[in-house]
């Protein structure tokens, strides 16, 4: 592959019946591209977190992907809340999510430490009340 490859997906915000369909589509787009399984996997596993924080938590927001020959690289952007405290909410379990989320079987707090685990860098941006920019990347 010489030239980036670069996909953009509009995330609703509350919709969970669309939940899922950016990250899936990414994987299934990788797999035709030959990419590494391991890579494809730490993809979906770091986006399909990604994209369901930003579904519960964040009004949804735009993701934006770009495949390059030697990674690929997750831009998650939203107009949300924001996050007030970055490492309480990277610790496994801690979670914002209200009750009817939980109840669908979302929110137990493993959004985040989940992004982290499987990307090989993520770094964080957030302004409370503007929103949260997640930049991850997973080496190829």
């Amino acid at each position: 592959m010489s030239e980036e490859i670069v996909l953009t997906y509009p995330i609703s915000p509350d919709d969970f019946t669309r939940a899922g369909e950016a990250s899936s589509d990414v994987k299934q787009k990788l797999k035709q591209m030959g990419v590494s399984p391991d890579a494809v996997r730490k993809v979906a596993i770091a986006m399909y977190e990604g994209e369901i924080n930003m579904v519960i938590h964040a009004r949804g927001g735009v993701i934006t992907v770009k495949i390059a020959e030697n990674a690929i690289t997750m831009i998650l952007n939203d107009q949300g809340p924001g996050i007030p405290d970055v490492a309480l909410a990277m610790q496994a379990g801690y979670s914002t999510a209200p009750e009817e989320i939980r109840n669908l079987g979302f929110g137990a707090g493993m959004g985040l430490p989940n992004m982290k685990k499987y990307s090989d860098t993520m770094e964080i941006q957030t302004t409370l009340g503007v929103g949260t920019t997640i930049t991850m990347s997973v080496n190829l």
